[in-house]
């Protein structure tokens, strides 16, 4: 781990019925946006959920400098799921309230830093599915926690929306190591400095943006990611457009490819809803 790092993934396996979803993944991450990209089923959101503490490690930990392996109390991470949990019947402002008085932070602010300010009187179910993951995004940042993870912040938005989201989280990593996946690879881009290239649940390729871009003779992510995945990345699934009401998740395609396409190169669309 370098002296910079904020955390540290040391030889991580996640298996689901025995099935490895990610194999001995091992990452540093420090302060500033790290952008998570691979093919569906690649491992993304069981990498994010390790993180955030959602997922418990088959095998390996995440360690953060002075600390053992995580207990859950070395270091505060702000997480934003695919599906976001917000009831309905409360406003946005009393959404974040409700956060802000178990995490610190302050509300108004964390509305007004993802341009949510006009929108602190609406309620949740009345947001947009855009503004609901702007929301979660506010959710995740409260009490400036060391490490951010979004897991596909962006997933069913439209352009402008899409652009306000990693702007946000690009903000947030001015001080925090925050961990994004995301399927734009053309946002991803403009503002990651460090990207993840995950493979069949391993990683293919890590570090800054620019050194890899270098080191593959390629000028974008885009370019990165057929270089070292193959392909384009399939766009996330359009039942999670509206805040992921509906509709399986990555998780479940993970679980799904890992059973069915472990040596292929597509992916198996599972559907169905799992928490785990």
């Amino acid at each position: 781990m370098s002296e910079r790092a904020l955390a540290a993934v040391d030889g991580v396996t996640r298996t689901y019925g025995g099935v490895p979803v990610l194999e001995g993944v091992s990452l540093s991450l420090e302060a500033g946006v790290t952008a998570v990209v691979g093919p569906n089923g690649s491992g993304k959101s069981t990498l994010l959920g390790v993180l955030a503490g959602a997922v418990e490690p088959t095998d390996g930990t995440v360690r953060y400098p002075g600390g053992g392996p995580r207990s859950g109390s070395e270091k505060r991470v702000g997480y934003l799921p695919q599906r976001v949990p917000f009831r309905d019947g409360f406003t946005a402002r009393e959404t974040l309230g409700f956060y802000a008085a178990l995490c610190g932070g302050d509300p108004d602010a964390a509305l007004a830093d993802v341009g949510l300010a006009d929108a602190a009187g609406k309620r949740v179910e009345d947001l947009s599915g855009g503004m609901r993951r702007l929301l979660g995004i506010a959710q995740a940042t409260l009490g400036d926690p060391d490490i951010v993870v979004l897991d596909e912040p962006t997933s069913g938005l439209d352009p402008e929306m899409r652009e306000r989201a990693f702007r946000a989280a690009a903000r947030a990593g001015d001080d925090a190591a925050v961990v994004v996946s995301s399927h734009d690879l053309d946002l991803v881009d403009a503002h990651a400095d460090a990207v993840v290239v995950l493979r069949r649940g391993r990683v293919a390729t890590s570090g800054p943006r620019d050194r890899l871009l270098d080191g593959h003779g390629v000028d974008d992510v885009g370019e990165l990611y057929r270089a070292v995945a193959g392909g384009v990345p399939a766009p996330a699934a359009a039942d999670e457009a509206e805040g992921g009401r509906s509709g399986g998740g990555e998780r479940d395609r993970e679980r799904g490819e890992a059973t069915n396409d472990r040596d292929g190169e597509g992916s198996v669309h599972v559907p169905g809803v799992s928490d785990r």
